[in-house]
């Protein structure tokens, strides 16, 4: 049975402590107003921020332009159509830009990754990683919410393991799926021995529960990552874009599996959000994707939390 996000689920999560790692210095910009919906106040390429205890790094790892030609974004709709909320926000209407940011965090002896990025020397989250100070062997476990390559391309480097010592964890469906594609061969005959494949609903990684979000692809997970009361929901693909997947998330999208089951799935959520307030890391939103879904106006936003210091950047 495929759980989703409802919104009794998430009526009883305790917000998550998405706190900056340090605090911000004297004549550095204040936070940003939590009214704006413009979701980029952060420094790339890494930013450090708090779940509760837990250590957690957004990684830049790049961009991916979206021509806005109804093939990715709205669907049967026009251009035109999707220009509208875009040009209303003040945003460029095309291309539309969407950033990647995978998410390290440390929980006790773990050191865990979520996706890795574009990978194949498109892929920044290398770099990203050494100005964060993390040794790629260090890395315990990768979390893979599906099997795109925008999500597992950095898997495999040089012919071989990406991040050697860490077990690879997703879903069974997606696992499968993945499995079935010819141009993955060489990625999954690579990262078998250290794949460890899991059915949603559980505990996957310490403070790490796997939930099934499929319709995106066929074993779409996200990742709801605590500690004690402070939790943050890693949405995987859920959402593409920081204004369209939210004001919108009943319009249809290209890179969608399934466009039908990727609809529900990004309605329900977007549903459940704005109904909990609860915390969430957007992979695609722009950097590093930390923030809230609100109703304002009469319409759903995305508010960013993220800071706007150097501190939290370096």
């Amino acid at each position: 049975m495929r759980m989703t996000m409802t919104g009794a689920a998430l009526a009883g999560l305790a917000l998550a402590a998405c706190q900056p790692a340090e605090q911000r210095k004297s004549g550095e910009p204040a936070p940003p107003n939590p009214t704006q919906t413009v979701a980029a106040p952060a420094e790339k390429p890494v930013y450090r921020f708090k779940i509760g205890a837990l250590d957690a790094i957004a990684l830049f790892d790049g961009q991916n332009p979206v021509p806005n030609d109804n093939k990715v974004f709205g669907v049967g709709l026009t251009p035109q159509a999707v220009a509208a909320p875009l040009t209303a926000a003040g945003q460029p209407a095309d291309p539309i830009m969407l950033e990647i940011h995978p998410l390290l965090v440390r929980n006790g002896d773990r050191t865990m990754l979520f996706d890795t990025g574009l990978g194949g020397g498109q892929g920044q989250l290398m770099r990203s990683l050494r100005a964060a100070g993390v040794d790629p062997a260090a890395v315990t476990d990768v979390l893979i919410s599906h099997g795109h390559p925008d999500h597992i391309g950095g898997l495999v480097a040089n012919g071989g393991l990406a991040f050697p010592n860490a077990a690879i964890r997703m879903s069974q469906a997606e696992w499968a799926s993945i499995r079935a594609k010819p141009e993955m061969a060489d990625l999954v005959r690579i990262a078998t021995p250290k794949v460890q494949a899991f059915q949603p609903g559980g505990e996957v990684a310490p403070g790490v529960t796997a939930q099934d979000t499929a319709g995106h692809t066929p074993g779409h997970v996200a990742y709801l990552i605590a500690d004690g009361q402070n939790q943050l929901l890693y949405t995987g693909d859920l959402m593409h874009h920081w204004i369209l997947s939210v004001e919108h998330p009943d319009w249809r999208v290209g890179y969608d599996d399934d466009q039908a089951a990727g609809e529900k799935a990004r309605l329900d959520e977007v549903t459940a959000l704005r109904n909990s307030g609860a915390h969430i890391y957007a992979y695609h939103f722009p950097f590093p994707g930390l923030g809230k879904i609100q109703t304002r106006e009469g319409r759903a936003m995305f508010i960013s939390e993220a800071q706007s210091t150097r501190s939290a950047a370096n």
